[in-house]
């Protein structure tokens, strides 16, 4: 065994589980103690500056720079209270990971002393250089101011001694360079739209509609000496060869099973650490990969939601490396095992406390139900693609499809008796309706719902976007995605949705229609143009992706062709319209997007040449030398009998000499095509290019590479094998 992989294994097998750090007491009594939440303002804010964050939450009201000066005051007392020494704007660029610059609240003074200074400027407003993070041609590098701005809504937090302030990122000129500005404005045009529909039709006493998202994070876990002794792990976050191993995830025993105790400690101190910073983590089980596991934590409003994932995973990662594991979020690091999603459950509230997607008691609130139930599935249906688009990643295209992730065709799947129920629907008389339509309407109906979804146990989890009771789950987010990009299209596809229906519902009031009668009708005409969107059926299967063409839904199985079909005309002024994103914004977007996907290919096509050429063609010349000393012992020894008795051993020369050729052709070919794409200058032909010429080589590289990996000695084998990583714990 070579020396590298032999070390890495023994220092895998000799770890002893870390005790976690684990807060005495209750989890309950520790919950935001390093967060500046209303618990800490009413202690360190003035009445003023206290009501005035809580307005700007809850209403988005403007904070005056005389309450910023007292907001910062009293969040600097606070932070100092816990040993606090620095402070940083935490934002979110478009690099999908989280961003901070540091700076010391020490201040030096003309006296020769020193004092901690923070006021509500620094709060506010500071000016990180914009010039070094993707901006999609928006900046140039001479104009490298970018400002960072304060969100009150999502509340300040220590962690270590930093204060940590979550902020959004715009460009000199105002437009956005980061994840959560887009989907605040997302927020609002979502809470605009679906307040206007609650109040004019159901209930005048709502004043906001809140949106709600719980993510499930799903990651894998493998001791941090293994994954160095993997190149192709340590670079790009998956395995670019390696042979499956003859055990899986086909007996279905590491699903809901028993925590490993190394694994364990280090859940429980990400939960422990997660709790103290508000993050409402709630579950931690077993996934079905070896090696695989998940969080999931309580609902909270989407925008904090999306900021208490990012830095869950940033907890994840650095509490992993403690523990000596490296956390993987790539959604597809191994092949043939289940890869990792980050499953989004998004819902709708009200300013009175009803969940829009679940039923009631009455006919009144399940016909409530039914309009943002409906009103959703439209949504989605009108807009398949842009959707695609927003899960478009590079680690994605490996995961959509495969070992019961969602397929990369967008679907929405709300089981048999919903079905029904949409069934009866569509049969609703046009026009005004009868006593007695609609008595039986509402009894058989409407009035039925909330026994339906009482035992309603259906669940198919081949579908990207499934409605699950009181809420509807878009299965098909990536592991390793900021899920602000496609919480930003739902949210904006239904606001848009909504004002729509609210357009069409008036108008048929203004010809003499009941309220009820208009509701229904349009509801009526939603389903009937919304069924090429409802699947229930396997969405592996053939008869599916050969179904979903005749119904005009597209499958994009590659990145670039999913960014390059959201980019419509029609996408951009849904955008536009709902004041969510411009189309410098939105292009400027696209363009970051194709590049990432370009450069992680390209990445990955130098890594595996170099895997290819320096790790696996070398280990198997050295290994068919030692067969033709074995051969050549033979022919010494036996003379012309020897061929009779070498002939397993020339056969694995012959074989082991094709595999090696094969290799060098294709990494060669590779190497010619990459040369000859880099200097396109075409953003989408070159991501195109890649997808279409470079990414086929890697099939071909690895399974020649693979062959090899049954053939030599293992002891000879240079990489950490699938069957090491995978279960050693």
């Amino acid at each position: 065994m070579s020396t590298f992989r032999f070390q890495a294994l023994k220092e895998t097998f000799d770890r002893k589980p870390i005790k976690a750090e684990w807060p005495e007491g209750r989890l309950s009594d520790v919950y935001g103690v390093n967060v500046f939440n209303e618990r800490s303002m009413r202690q360190y804010l003035t009445k003023e500056a206290y009501e005035s964050v809580l307005s700007a939450t809850r209403d988005g009201s403007k904070i005056s720079r005389k309450i910023a000066d007292q907001v910062a005051a009293g969040m600097k007392d606070w932070a100092l209270s816990k040993d606090v020494k620095h402070y940083t704007h935490w934002f979110q660029p478009l690099t999908g990971a989280t961003a901070e610059k540091h700076d010391s609240f020490f201040e030096p003074t003309s006296d020769g002393m020193a004092i901690e200074k923070f006021n509500g400027a620094l709060l506010t407003q500071q000016e990180p250089d914009a010039s070094s993070f993707p901006n999609g041609g928006i900046r140039n590098t001479f104009e490298a101011r970018g400002y960072s701005a304060w969100d009150p809504t999502s509340p300040a937090f220590v962690i270590g001694d930093t204060l940590c302030i979550p902020t959004v990122f715009v460009a000199y000129t105002g437009e956005a360079l980061d994840n959560k500005t887009p989907l605040l404005r997302a927020v609002q045009a979502l809470d605009k739209a679906a307040t206007d529909v609650v109040k004019k039709y159901f209930d005048k006493n709502v004043t906001k509609v809140n949106t709600s998202l719980g993510v499930e994070q799903e990651y894998f876990l493998v001791d941090s000496a293994l994954v160095k002794s993997r190149p192709d792990l340590l670079q790009t976050g998956r395995t670019l060869i390696g042979h499956a191993p003859a055990k899986g995830q086909q007996l279905d025993d590491h699903y809901f099973g028993s925590i490993p105790d190394r694994a364990l400690e280090f859940m429980k101190e990400v939960e422990a650490e997660s709790i103290k910073l508000g993050i409402p983590v709630k579950t931690r089980h077993n996934e079905v990969a070896p090696n695989q596991f998940e969080f999931a934590p309580v609902y909270e409003e989407v925008n904090l939601a999306n900021d208490h994932n990012s830095l869950f995973m940033d907890i994840i990662e650095k509490t992993a490396r403690k523990h000596h594991f490296r956390a993987l979020f790539h959604e597809k690091p191994f092949a043939g095992i289940n890869g990792s999603g980050k499953h989004n459950n998004w819902s709708l509230s009200t300013s009175t406390g009803i969940n829009l997607l679940s039923p009631g008691k009455t006919p009144k609130s399940n016909l409530q139900f039914l309009t943002f139930f409906i009103n959703t599935i439209k949504a989605v249906g009108h807009y398949p693609d842009l959707l695609r688009g927003a899960i478009a990643t590079a680690g994605n295209d490996h995961r959509l499809g495969a070992n019961e992730a969602p397929p990369a065709i967008v679907s929405i799947f709300i089981g048999s008796q919903l079905t029904k129920v949409l069934d009866d629907l569509e049969n609703v008389t046009n026009g005004k309706l009868s006593p007695e339509e609609k008595t039986d309407l509402k009894l058989n109906v409407v009035g039925k719902i909330p026994e339906i979804l009482l035992d309603n146990t259906d669940r198919n989890r081949t579908s990207p976007f499934a409605f699950t009771g009181n809420k509807f789950e878009f299965r098909a987010v990536g592991s390793d995605q900021n899920s602000a990009g496609p919480m930003t299209v739902l949210n904006t596809i239904v606001a848009q949705q909504l004002k729509d229906f609210k357009v069409e519902v008036d108008a048929l009031i203004e010809t003499g229609l009941r309220k009820d009668d208009a509701i229904f009708n349009v509801l009526r005409d939603y389903v009937k143009t919304s069924r090429h969107i409802l699947f229930e059926g396997d969405g592996y299967s053939q008869e599916w992706v050969d179904e979903a063409l005749g119904r005009g839904l597209n499958n994009y199985t590659n990145t670039p062709e999913a960014l390059i079909a959201a980019l419509s005309d029609d996408n951009i002024e849904l955008f536009e319209n709902n004041k969510v994103m411009n189309r410098v914004e939105i292009e400027a977007r696209h363009e970051i997007y194709l590049e990432d996907y370009t450069h992680r290919i390209q990445i990955e096509a130098r890594v595996l040449g170099d895997l290819a050429r320096n790790h696996v063609i070398p280990t198997a010349v050295r290994y068919q030398n030692l067969l033709i000393k074995n051969v050549q012992g033979l022919k010494d020894i036996y003379g012309d009998e020897f061929s009779e008795l070498a002939k397993e051993q020339l056969e694995m020369i012959r074989e082991i000499s094709g595999r090696i050729s094969r290799i060098n052709s294709d990494v060669n070919k590779m190497v010619d095509e990459r040369r000859r794409i880099n200097v396109i200058e075409d953003a989408e032909v070159k991501a195109k290019e890649y997808a279409l010429t470079i990414k086929p080589y890697f099939e071909t590289v690895r399974y020649e590479c693979d062959k090899l990996e049954m053939i030599i000695d293992d002891e000879m084998w240079p990489l950490t094998k699938y069957r090491e990583m995978l279960f050693t714990k």
